[in-house]
């Protein structure tokens, strides 16, 4: 089949192509041509003022496949990524069982070369995440993890978190942590100060989060190995994070995209949709998020998808559980985010730095190369709507609710999603 992409602008660092207009003919899933010619084909795709990129990369979603599949299975969460604008997902470990033996990690990955979503998995670093005991790393890498982490869980344990450094840096792999510090957060609803104390919630402060940044670090200077902290939230977290790198340590970060974006305001109403972990901070918090996406201390966004089903979200606020659905509603706030932050440095947050972080097979923009590809459109307008929610989950804020900037294709191992 031959897919024409008319006057897309190609975002793509390592292309020829990058920040240039052209037109990308697709045949079988190759690009065939690059260039200014009107080339013939079976669908032709007007792709003015729309951004063509690599496809998108996300490391921080959750599915409920195995044990929670009403959540969310890896159908839905194949169909929610593709409208959301990813082809590649690494999912985390909180399954039950949890992502800890090869057949688990065979569950996620069969049919990988054949989907249109390819889905990796992110090991357990302990066993069911419990951080009490080591998984068998080494088998795991070999059976096809890209990472590993406790997910939504710190590795709490210290001696376990330095012992999972050493072990990694046999085969160079990576630890990927929620740094949290869980008795400082216990009982925690939402984020510490005039916001909480106001509707009478129990706070989660900042030096939760950033008590535990703080031991990693000096851990990750101790033992070595490569680190990654994930959904970062707080002013001094991103300091923390900037310092050390100037350091030389192995470390990178990321963020939420929504967490710039919204404040613990939006918790005035109890909106059990904004309960989320690590929680919605304040306006310094956000402008901090904003600057260490601008000089590159955070390496990635992503989306922190967290599926519920109501029985376990839609409850008093105290007994909700934290999280909501975002790979759909992603590319919005990709959008928002290019107010501030230039566009082409964001998109290498969900392209190229993930691939790295991962040693997944990098994707590059150019001729006679396989097509794994996103088509954004930064200024379109639409509605989240309830019969355009591919997850099995509604947990979200922005169901019904307008918004601009959308995916509205994408590509990869001759497949393809359209809807323009």
């Amino acid at each position: 089949m031959k897919i024409l992409i008319q006057s897309a602008r190609i975002v793509s660092k390592g292309s020829p192509f990058h920040l240039k207009t052209r037109n990308v003919l697709l045949i079988n899933g190759r690009i065939a041509e690059i260039g200014d010619k009107n080339y013939s084909a079976d669908k032709v795709i007007d792709a003015t003022g729309m951004i063509l990129s690599p496809g998108w990369v996300d490391i921080g979603a959750s599915v409920g496949d195995p044990g929670h599949e009403q959540r969310e299975d890896l159908q839905s969460l194949a169909k929610a990524a593709a409208a959301g604008g990813f082809t590649e997902v690494a999912v985390l470990p909180n399954t039950q069982p949890a992502v800890q033996t090869k057949n688990e990690i065979s569950y996620l990955t069969t049919n990988n070369d054949n989907r249109l979503v390819q889905i990796h998995a992110l090991a357990a670093v302990t066993k069911n995440c419990k951080g009490e005991e080591l998984t068998e790393m080494i088998d795991l890498h070999h059976a096809g993890a890209v990472a590993f982490t406790d997910g939504l869980k710190p590795v709490w344990h210290t001696d376990i978190f330095l012992k999972s450094l050493q072990y990694l840096q046999k085969f160079e792999g990576l630890l990927i942590d929620h740094p949290e510090d869980n008795w400082l957060n216990l009982f925690g609803q939402m984020h510490e100060g005039a916001q909480s104390t106001m509707l009478g919630l129990k706070g989660m402060p900042r030096i939760a989060e950033e008590v535990a940044i703080s031991k990693n670090l000096e851990l990750l200077t101790y033992a070595g190995g490569r680190l990654h902290l994930s959904k970062l939230s707080t002013a001094k977290s991103i300091e923390l994070v900037r310092t050390a790198k100037k350091k030389g340590l192995q470390l990178t970060c990321d963020v939420a995209a929504y967490q710039p974006l919204l404040s613990d305001a939006l918790l005035v109403d109890f909106d059990t949709n904004y309960k989320v972990n690590p929680p919605l901070r304040e306006k310094a918090d956000q402008d901090a998020l904003l600057k260490g996406l601008k000089d590159g201390t955070i390496d990635v966004l992503v989306s922190n998808h967290t599926p519920h089903d109501d029985e376990s979200k839609f409850l008093e606020f105290d007994q909700s559980e934290f999280g909501l659905i975002n790979l759909q509603t992603f590319a919005s706030q990709l959008a928002s985010l290019a107010e501030e932050v230039e566009l082409a440095d964001l998109i290498e947050k969900i392209t190229d730095a993930p691939r790295r972080l991962l040693k997944l097979q990098p994707v590059v923009i150019d001729v006679d190369t396989r097509a794994n590809l996103t088509l954004f459109d930064p200024n379109c307008e639409w509605t989240f709507s309830s019969d355009q929610n591919f997850s099995k989950s509604k947990n979200s804020p922005w169901l019904g609710q307008p918004l601009k900037g959308r995916a509205v294709a994408v590509f990869n191992n001759s497949k393809q999603s359209i809807d323009v």
